[in-house]
């Protein structure tokens, strides 16, 4: 077979010759889609598209250093406020138990990322414009509506993370924060107006800040380090207990989040590496390396979360302490510091702002891909965002302020519920020859690849089952 060269990568071909290049890409050969039309050259995030340069002939460190950002970006997701609530849930009632399910999640997240990486970097296309040109409109419109319900619980959760964060700071109503969330938007415009790479470093330092609050907090909490290497383990308990399991899937929904694969798929390509195959294979392997480090981050800032909740909380005898308003005033006068409260709601303010952030390019990145819908970025990102205010302020006015670490936990189930549809698509693209070519997965990544998909639906089946056995 014919070595596959991207569309995106390919000369565009003038006049009658477009038809005839299209009607003979082999890159629509497994399922049904519908024909390839020119208004696909249009990239990912067009605004950012190859903004960043990557020189190939340049030292090891330096090619580091270029793709050094879009897995902090991927990362942020994985640290976002519903963590929190599930974290800290599963921490005080179950002490470091659930620490396995953090582990298995973080490695399932970092396999997703890698594949989706390699999506973008091989096809030129991202997760959604992908679905898009290979399925036919109605799965294409039926993965988009999916994928806007776990844009919508997600950014719900984000938005409550951040009102949450500053009632606890400046004593604002949660009504109010939700509102001034709401100017996140302008920040994203903002800084993109000045580069992508200035979103990515007001990311990272947002992300340091976080790791330097916990690392903080954990030094007071003074955890059972031996209990907590014993955490990581996998026990039968989790699938047995309904409580436990519910709270592991929620884990689970707020760390591999749906909404992720679509945006490293594209934000991997604001990198101007080179079009041949070996300067893409090189690209891959940066961009997966990048994700995996910054993961690694979003680890230990998750754990760290659940640690502090079983150290601060569980060893103290108080097993249910769930919301992170209740968490908040008694850190300070359990662990002895008095800034261990003020910084835990800094951190949450700033993970609630930097998920918000992303969460408001992966809704832009989904809008244009599925629906190629060519709006100003401002109002893009409006519309994105509405989203994600309308819902969480008529939570707060329906549901009340004491329902929201509740909510934060449910939102989190839901995302999880929404994986399948996001991570089969990326495994049978990912799995094709005829539109990966080279880069196609190998056998064994491909059964590694199903067996992942296959034990996030297990999960899933096991809490519907465990409920309604309840």
């Amino acid at each position: 077979m014919a070595r596959i060269v991207p569309p995106q990568f390919e000369t565009e071909p003038s006049g009658t010759e477009t038809s005839s290049v299209e009607t003979t890409s082999p890159s629509r050969t497994l399922w049904p889609a519908r024909p390839m039309r020119s208004s696909v050259a249009m990239p990912s995030l067009p605004e950012s598209h190859r903004t960043i340069p990557f020189l190939a002939g340049a030292s090891r460190l330096k090619k580091l250093l270029a793709f050094a950002g879009p897995g902090y970006l991927v990362a942020v997701g994985y640290m976002d406020p519903g963590n929190w609530a599930t974290d800290i849930a599963g921490g005080s009632k179950f002490g470091y138990s659930l620490l396995s399910v953090i582990l298995l999640s973080n490695l399932m997240a970092m396999f997703l990322q890698a594949l989706s990486a390699k999506l973008g970097i091989a096809t030129g296309r991202d997760l959604a414009q992908a679905c898009r040109e290979n399925y036919s409109r109605p799965t294409a419109m039926f993965l988009w509506v999916i994928c806007e319900i776990a844009i919508a619980a997600c950014d719900l959760a984000e938005v409550l993370g951040s009102a949450v964060a500053l009632k606890l700071l400046f004593g604002l109503p949660l009504l109010a924060g939700v509102l001034i969330t709401a100017l996140d938007v302008l920040i994203v415009l903002a800084l993109q107006g000045r580069g992508f790479r200035l979103i990515e470093i007001f990311v990272v330092t947002l992300i340091a800040s976080i790791a330097a609050c916990f690392a903080y907090e954990i030094f007071f909490a003074q955890p059972l380090w031996r209990h907590a290497a014993l955490g990581f383990i996998p026990h039968l308990e989790i699938l047995r207990n309904r409580e436990m399991l519910y709270i592991a899937i929620g884990i689970l929904g707020a760390t591999v989040m749906p909404h992720n694969l679509y945006l490293h798929s594209s934000i991997v390509q604001t990198r101007a590496f080179g079009t041949s195959t070996p300067e893409r294979k090189q690209a891959v392997r940066y961009a997966i390396f990048d994700s995996t480090v910054a993961l690694g981050f979003a680890l230990f800032v998750n754990a760290a979360i659940l640690v502090l909740g079983a150290a601060a909380f569980h060893t103290r005898g108080l097993h249910n302490v769930a919301e992170i308003a209740d968490a908040y005033k008694l850190l300070s006068p359990l662990l002895g510091a008095s800034l261990a409260s003020t910084l835990f709601a800094c951190a949450l303010l700033a993970s609630g702002q930097n998920s918000t952030l992303t969460g408001t390019l992966a809704g832009q990145i989904v809008m244009e891909g599925f629906l190629e819908i060519r709006l100003k970025p401002w109002l893009r990102r409006l519309i994105t965002r509405a989203m994600a205010i309308v819902p969480a302020a008529l939570v707060i006015g329906i549901a009340g302020e004491s329902k929201v670490t509740a909510l934060l936990v449910f939102s989190q189930v839901v995302l999880s519920f929404q994986l399948p549809f996001a991570v089969i698509p990326l495994i049978q693209l990912t799995s094709s020859r005829s539109k990966m070519g080279e880069f196609v997965n190998s056998r064994t990544t491909t059964v590694i690849a199903w067996v992942v998909a296959a034990a996030i639906l297990f999960f899933n089946a096991e809490l519907v089952w465990l409920i309604l056995r309840s």
